[in-house]
């Protein structure tokens, strides 16, 4: 996965995202390592148009499925749908119209943080927002770093490191 260049072709089209997930917990000092990115974007129609327009020159599909399945990710495809498992140009990257523990984008955003990342100011799912949907989706995997993910959070209110 190609983490500069996705952010570049998501800010760069001024989409709103939040990096969440693996992704964000790497960012967060984790030791985490994941195959993928997942991001939560607003479902506005101008956004899922932008989100659209962002990726399509990475030819977007869906992961798993059978080669040669017809699809197309337009605006009118992710309006139709919530989250979206794909596979890119640029690696595999996951798109979450809804997350677990949080009621909505603005949610999401209001949990997260602003990280510069290669020269663009990303907003990242804090430790306790990663902690909130860690706990909410309930999956062992999710459960076993929300311990991480913890001990964390704990470093820096003792260290008062960001």
């Amino acid at each position: 996965m190609k983490l500069e260049e996705v952010l570049r072709a998501l800010y760069n089209e001024d989409v709103e995202v939040v990096l969440i997930g693996g992704g964000a917990m790497q960012l967060q000092g984790s030791a985490y390592t994941t195959e993928d990115l997942d991001f939560c974007y607003a479902r506005t129609k101008q956004n899922m148009a932008r989100l659209a327009r962002a990726l399509a020159p990475y030819h977007p599909r869906l992961r798993g499925d059978p080669e040669g399945l017809p699809f197309h990710f337009d605006a009118s495809t992710i309006e139709r749908g919530s989250n979206f498992t794909l596979e890119t140009d640029l690696g595999a990257l996951d798109f979450l119209g809804h997350v677990a523990g949080f009621t909505d984008y603005d949610a999401v955003k209001n949990a997260s943080e602003t990280i510069r990342i290669f020269g663009i100011e990303c907003q990242v799912l804090s430790l306790a927002g990663l902690i909130r949907a860690k706990e909410a989706a309930g999956r062992k995997k999710d459960l076993e770093a929300v311990i991480e993910l913890k001990g964390l959070l704990q470093i820096r209110k003792k260290t008062k490191l960001k």
